[in-house]
């Protein structure tokens, strides 16, 4: 008796099943370049950090900006709520965890205010920053053409699932060719795991697309939703996209593996499946002065119908600076990721991230166990 094929399964992998294979020739890691380009913006390093209340604030962004790398405002936060976000903040950290979630879902009923969201970007400007904003589909077509006359430099339009395509009941939905030409600024749009919706996104003009669903530390889609791809097999589906989409027109529109890291490593590891650049949560909630006061939790999280987030306590591990170039004063490879992304491209004889996409990867899911049994021991290995 044969039993019916219905659905065919293939495995998928994350950071901890795989592992990078050095190459053949070495490059001095002070020589290669880790610079990406979005739209007209290069940055310095291909390092973001993601649009949440509790890692990117003002001072954050300038912050980022001024090491080189880029961090993303969260329109539709507390930051464009509230005058004064700081209390906010301060009564998010301090509330007892049991509570948490409803007090969220009470502050983010606050509307949010147009004049707050120029002032923001003003005053992210005004230092001299390279200024990014986030927006959810929803209300894209109202904020879009004020954070462009407010003078922001990128638009983000992410939610936890993002296509080209979307049936509503809205006689005219937002139309991502419409918005890319409507706009003098670059439109980064997320989130996306799979070839055929990436490839669907490219085509749309954006500048660059968000890669992930539900791998973040604070996000619960996946127990909640059911959905997602492991990281490194989103990234590599949605790197073929882009190839693809290259080669038919001789335009490359970078992905930014979005979620999931916790180590340095791990961003070499995303970078060596394709991807251009990553944007991180948890690790900047762990930087000195970060808005969530060493809490992070997930936009999602206060939905009034189903939060598909938690607020974790992070703690506060270092400066901004220390977490991007060190020196680390930890040794589980959450500070210095520059250099540890270097380093790993210097060992594979890489001298660009485009040269990195082509390094050796392996299944390799002992790759953070084998031979560390004292470390286990000790609780150095988490």
């Amino acid at each position: 008796m044969t039993s019916p094929h219905f659905k065919q399964l293939r495995q998928a992998y994350g950071f901890d099943d795989v592992a990078i294979v050095p190459g053949d020739v070495t490059i001095n890691p002070d020589q290669t370049d880790v610079s990406l380009t979005i739209g007209n913006i290069k940055l310095d390093i291909p390092i973001l950090a993601s649009a949440m209340d509790g890692v990117t604030d003002v001072n954050m962004a300038i912050a980022m900006s001024k090491n080189g790398g880029l961090a993303v405002l969260n329109l539709e936060g507390v930051q464009t709520r509230y005058e004064d976000p700081d209390k906010v903040l301060d009564q998010i950290a301090s509330c007892p965890q049991s509570e948490v979630t409803a007090l969220l879902q009470k502050l983010y009923q606050e509307p949010i205010r147009e004049d707050l969201v120029q002032e923001r970007v003003r005053q992210i400007k005004a230092a001299g920053a390279v200024c990014a904003v986030s927006v959810a589909p929803a209300n894209t077509k109202r904020l879009a053409p004020v954070v462009e006359k407010a003078g922001a430099d990128i638009l983000v339009v992410a939610s936890t699932v993002t296509s080209a395509r979307h049936i509503s009941k809205s006689e005219r939905g937002l139309i991502f060719e419409e918005l890319c030409a409507s706009l003098s600024i670059p439109v980064v749009v997320g989130n996306c795991v799979s070839y055929s919706a990436c490839l669907s996104l490219v085509k749309t003009g954006v500048a660059a697309v968000l890669i992930g669903v539900g791998p973040g530390a604070a996000c619960t889609s996946r127990s909640v939703l059911g959905i997602g791809v492991p990281q490194i097999t989103a990234t590599i589906d949605c790197a073929a996209a882009r190839d693809t989409y290259f080669e038919e027109t001789g335009r490359y529109v970078p992905i930014i593996t979005d979620g999931g890291f916790h180590r340095g490593g791990e961003i070499s590891k995303a970078v060596a499946a394709g991807a251009d650049g990553v944007m991180l949560g948890s690790i900047f909630a762990q930087a000195k002065g970060a808005p969530g006061r060493g809490y992070h939790w997930g936009m999602a999280n206060p939905h009034p119908a189903l939060p598909r987030g938690t607020r974790i306590k992070v703690g506060t591990t270092g400066t901004l600076e220390q977490i991007l170039y060190g020196p680390s004063s930890l040794t589980n490879g959450t500070q210095n990721l520059v250099g540890a992304l270097k380093n790993t491209m210097g060992l594979c004889g890489a001298a660009n991230i485009g040269e990195m996409h082509k390094a050796e990867m392996v299944i390799a899911p002992s790759i953070i166990t084998e031979g560390k049994v004292w470390q286990f021991a000790q609780g150095q290995v988490k």
